[in-house]
């Protein structure tokens, strides 16, 4: 499970910053809203720091109330475009996965019928 998100929490990460600009801690409360109760808050941080070098946020500093200013993550033009790549190969994916499920789950069946 933890490998299977790695691969996709760059896109779920974009995902929430298309909703509207946040920074790292909020991020990963609503991370954990969305049933990603396990992800560690430095895996966050580490990805956030890595879609900031590849281009496809903006940082703003926002003063805070509690210690150093707050990096705020905003979703930019190439972020969208990395978004939309995104959803169109994790759409590509599920189909593939959905069929292969249905074809295992029919043909366990047949084998299920035919043993009784």
């Amino acid at each position: 499970m933890t490998e299977m998100l790695k691969g996709t929490l760059e896109g779920i990460v974009l995902a929430i910053l298309a909703t509207r600009p946040a920074y790292g801690y909020e991020i990963t409360t609503r991370l954990r809203e969305q049933g990603f109760s396990d992800l560690v808050e430095g895996t966050v941080y580490a990805l956030l720091i890595r879609i900031e070098q590849r281009g496809f946020v903006d940082v703003v500093k926002v003063p805070s109330e509690k210690g150093p200013p707050r990096k705020v993550y905003s979703l930019n033009a190439q972020g969208r475009e990395q978004l939309a790549e995104f959803w169109r190969t994790w759409n590509f994916l599920s189909e593939r996965i959905g069929k292969l499920t249905e074809n295992a789950e029919a043909k366990a069946k047949g084998n299920g019928e035919g043993a009784n």
